[in-house]
């Protein structure tokens, strides 16, 4: 969901612009309280993923292509705030050095692709959290269920903004059953990714996923003792 220059109006993109800059300065100092000396190295792992995936595009339909959004993994993995800025640094990155999105652009793709799926992600994620059981078997799921909604919430936040500022007389009805329906297969992507990855570092290494704090936290340490075996010396 990269847009590019010239799809909102002047107003919109300063408007978004000004809400983007905003996020990402409570978002320096937020980070602060969710990274330690042990996490703080699988923020750049993380951003490198995140920026490797959005290069890869599977099919949907009609011809569409969608890919890796990141906002809920990022969320997942490194805490929400921090989340955003992993992916706020793949965007800038992106239309820069990649014209992927364009510059003009770059506040409404960072509220969009950034703040959105991250919010809406880690907010599906610790409400089910809060009601399933406290597992870390249910973290992965939790993570899954998060991307896949942050997607399409996404795609209709883009079609508000663009019922305010849009460049082109077209009509919002029809844009928003578009863009939902295709957004919900790219969901289901995203929740895929999301899914295998979020399960493959929690196999791992546990201790290095934000999202899982709150369940390890609730283990009790169990100590088996192991019973020793007696050899009889004769006499």
């Amino acid at each position: 969901m990269h847009v590019p220059d010239g799809f909102f109006d002047a107003p919109t993109s300063v408007a978004t612009g000004v809400v983007a800059a905003a996020v990402i300065g409570v978002s320096l100092r937020k980070a602060r309280g969710e990274l330690d000396d042990r996490t703080a190295p699988l923020v750049g792992l993380v951003a490198a993923f995140v920026f490797a995936a959005q290069m890869l595009n599977f099919p949907v339909v009609s011809g569409t292509s969608g890919h890796l959004m990141g906002g809920a993994i990022a969320a997942v993995l490194v805490g929400p705030w921090t989340g955003v800025l992993c992916v706020g640094t793949v965007l800038l990155v992106q239309a820069l050095l990649f014209a992927d999105g364009g510059i003009t652009a770059l506040g409404t793709n960072v509220v969009l692709v950034a703040l959105a799926t991250a919010v809406v992600g880690w907010g599906v994620f610790r409400a089910l959290q809060m009601v399933l059981p406290k597992k870390t078997a249910m973290v992965p799921i939790c993570a899954a269920a998060g991307a896949f909604l942050s997607v399409p919430v996404a795609s209709m936040v883009f079609v508000g903004l663009y019922a305010v500022g849009g460049t082109a007389d077209i009509s919002i009805a029809a844009l928003a059953t578009a863009m939902l329906g295709v957004h919900v297969l790219i969901g289901i992507g995203e929740a895929a990714i999301t899914f295998l990855a979020v399960g493959s570092i929690l196999a791992v290494r546990p201790d290095l996923v934000y999202g899982a704090r709150r369940v390890l936290e609730k283990r009790e340490l169990v100590i088996r003792s192991t019973p020793t075996s007696s050899t009889e010396v004769p006499a």
